[in-house]
């Protein structure tokens, strides 16, 4: 055995068991010559280092073995490895192979978090101090304000070029919808009193209808001065509990009642009786106004008012306080209406102009003595009163106490088209009841009105229901549109044509979508020429027709070849274009 290989053995032996000398031991050779100290140190040292390399090849080989044992199914113990014979031909103890179906231990390496810390204070300062650190501040900086002062600029400008919106006029209830006139109790309900009128509300209400003039109710017997009495209601039209409840359901529908108070309703005698009689009607007049005031009232109708106001002005002053100088929270809120026999649009401007009235209905459009003289008047009186007077102050009828229904005046087959003509004039469109189903005078001006019936009907009688309700579906439809539509409501008014056969007009505010109304009188088709200041644009969009067959809603019409139909009227509309 050489050096090397005895310095391995005593290093893997254990002392404890060495066996000791026996009985049979052989003596010991003689020792051999002396081993330099220095030259076994360095043996030893080599058999160290080849231990340590077999220790990494097993670690090795056990790396391999379990990567094999991941790839493969478990499959039981494994074969031992064999015993490997020593250099000097004896046998070494066998070394233990790791089994690759056994337990396996894995050395995860611990991942580190790596915490960002950032720079100092310190660093930070002496950065932040850098001449080039300082430039790129002050760059920012300046940036920043140049693009703050550029967007307020830019807003500056954009308010400035963008166009003001106009100012809303200050309207009443008056100016936003129709006022529909009952004359007669009697004949509009089916009960003939003032608790028939209440139970109507809800049907007034779904025709967009803002007020409702009710009367003459009061005691009157015809030219007796003596036996007036305006604080008390007529038997024939109802009781005074009657009017309170009728005002309180119309006011929780939004519908304002004016009363009329017109003293001599069932005489002959002029305005109220003659001369010497005025004085005294006026006083009487005063003291039921604050009556019928305090029981809710929304205003008062009175006739023959171009009378009053010359004969007695100072009474006249004092009625007119009355009514239209409302108590506090209500200033303004209630309207003093007169009405006057008169058509001639300048005397109309006078009185209106003379009397203070808030709204004056008059005969301004009533049929004149020929069809072509009327037609081309109707629109000369109506600009004549919109350029003397604001429009919150015109009012527009056909018919009343004395004239009777539209159907009666302007024939059936207009009905529709006189309906779009008031309900598109600058000012408050004043009905009669029954106008908006096309109701007939029958004797009197104050036929019984028709209501839907759910009895079984011949043909006749339900063709004509049928139109009944149609014209009032039209009604409906033109007055609800009123009602939201600013150019309608308070809108310029343009005269666009005008002529013996035809007439056309529009209705602008500020950036609100434009109204035009056309018309055709004659009984033949017609071309109409629009002309005027305002620029019209080459098409609009049907918004009603009396006509829905030759021009249905939503369809679109060329405006420089505008034709209608024997008898028509269309309402069209075109959005604002800048």
């Amino acid at each position: 055995m050489n050096t090397e290989e005895t310095n391995v053995d005593l290093k893997d032996a254990d002392p404890q068991e060495a066996p000791g000398p026996g009985p049979d031991a052989v003596p010991e050779e003689a020792p051999g010559p002396a081993v330099d100290a220095d030259a076994t140190e360095a043996d030893v040292s080599e058999a160290d280092l080849d231990q340590v390399d077999q220790e990494d090849q097993v670690d090795q080989e056990d790396q391999e073995d379990q990567e094999d044992q991941e790839k493969q199914p478990m499959t039981g113990e494994g074969d031992r490895a064999e015993d490997a014979p020593s250099a000097g031909g004896e046998e070494a103890e066998p070394v233990p192979v790791p089994e690759k179906n056994g337990s396996v231990k894995l050395k995860i390496p611990e991942d580190e978090e790596e915490k960002f810390t950032g720079l100092t204070k310190e660093e930070l300062l002496r950065v932040a101090g850098t001449p080039g650190w300082v430039r790129t501040r002050w760059s920012l900086l300046v940036v920043f304000w140049l693009g703050w002062l550029g967007m307020l600029g830019g807003a500056v400008l954009i308010v400035l070029q963008a166009p003001r919106c106009r100012d809303l006029p200050s309207s009443s209830w008056w100016n936003a919808g129709s006022l529909y006139r009952i004359g007669d109790v009697g004949a509009f309900s089916a009960t003939h009193d003032l608790k028939g009128v209440e139970q109507k509300v809800g049907y007034l209400s779904q025709m967009k209808v803002r007020g409702l003039v009710i009367g003459p109710i009061h005691m009157a017997p015809a030219d007796d001065v003596m036996s007036l009495r305006f604080e008390e209601v007529s038997s024939e039209s109802g009781t005074l509990d009657q009017f309170k409840d009728l005002v309180q359901v119309a006011h929780k529908k939004g519908i304002s009642v004016v009363l009329d108070l017109t003293p001599n309703y069932q005489g002959s005698s002029g305005p109220w009786f003659s001369n010497g009689s005025v004085t005294n009607v006026a006083e009487r007049l005063k003291s039921a106004l604050v009556f019928w005031v305090n029981q809710g009232l929304d205003g008062v109708q009175l006739s023959g008012v171009e009378r009053v106001a010359s004969m007695v002005p100072s009474l006249w002053t004092d009625i007119r306080a009355i009514v239209q100088n409302g108590t506090e929270g209500t200033l303004n809120k209630r309207v003093l209406i007169g009405v006057t026999e008169r058509s001639a649009a300048e005397d109309v401007s006078a009185l209106l102009n003379s009397t203070g009235v808030d709204l004056l209905i008059s005969g301004v459009l009533l049929p004149g003595a020929t069809e072509a003289t009327d037609a081309t008047e109707r629109a000369q009186s109506v600009q004549l009163l919109y350029s003397a007077h604001s429009q919150l102050k015109l009012a527009w009828s056909l018919g009343g106490w004395g004239q009777g229904h539209l159907a009666s005046l302007v024939g059936p087959a207009l009905v529709r088209q006189h309906q779009l003509l008031l309900l598109t004039l600058p000012g408050t469109p004043v009905f009669n009841y029954g106008d908006e189903i096309g109701l007939m005078d029958e004797g009197n001006t104050f036929p019984r009105m028709l209501w839907d019936s759910e009895d079984e009907l011949n043909g006749t009688l339900k063709e004509e229901w049928a139109e009944r309700r149609s014209s009032r579906r039209f009604f409906s439809a033109l007055s609800a549109l009123r009602a939201k539509e600013r150019s309608l409501l308070f809108g310029d008014f343009l005269l666009l044509s005008n002529s013996s056969s035809s007439l056309a007009y529009l209705r602008v505010w500020d950036q609100s979508e434009r109204y035009l109304a056309a018309f055709n009188w004659a009984e033949e088709a017609a071309a109409l020429h629009l002309s005027g200041a305002a620029a019209l644009p080459r098409w609009a969009v049907v918004v009603l027709s009396t006509d829905g067959g030759a021009l249905p809603a939503d369809s679109s019409v060329d405006l420089t070849e505008l034709r209608l139909g024997p008898g028509e009227a269309a309402l069209l509309r075109f959005p604002y274009a800048g």
